[in-house]
């Protein structure tokens, strides 16, 4: 059972926040990225069990990253978190390989659902 994850976000206070509720959980943290292009760097060095992805970022958008992870491992577990719940947006987010979408501001227990359903 998997429990290593890339934590991708352009605000530290949301990495940090996520950082905590994982550890806390027993979820091993094995990276963090500031924005799209930096999770797809660190996705393809660190293999990461699952990625949470935010949307809204600089240099490379989360849909984008999603696309050129999930071309690099068809397999990737990826759960978008992001303040951005527009319908469209979230149908983007699936579409392009997301398992699941969770919306700023978060609670700990739903961000605990969504990874156990997507990796245990």
């Amino acid at each position: 059972m998997g429990r290593q994850v890339l934590i991708t976000d352009d605000t530290a206070f949301m990495r940090m926040t996520l950082r905590n509720i994982l550890e806390k959980n027993g979820y091993e943290v094995v990276g963090e990225a500031e924005d799209g292009q930096v999770s797809v760097d660190k996705y393809k060095e660190l293999r990461p069990d699952l990625v949470t992805m935010d949307i809204t970022m600089p240099n490379m958008d989360g849909i984008t990253a999603i696309k050129k992870i999930m071309e690099t491992d068809p397999g990737a577990k990826i759960v978008v978190c992001s303040a951005m719940g527009q319908k469209a947006l979230v149908i983007e987010a699936l579409n392009a390989g997301a398992r699941d979408f969770i919306v700023k501001p978060f609670q700990a227990d739903r961000i605990i659902n969504a990874v156990q359903k997507v990796i245990g």
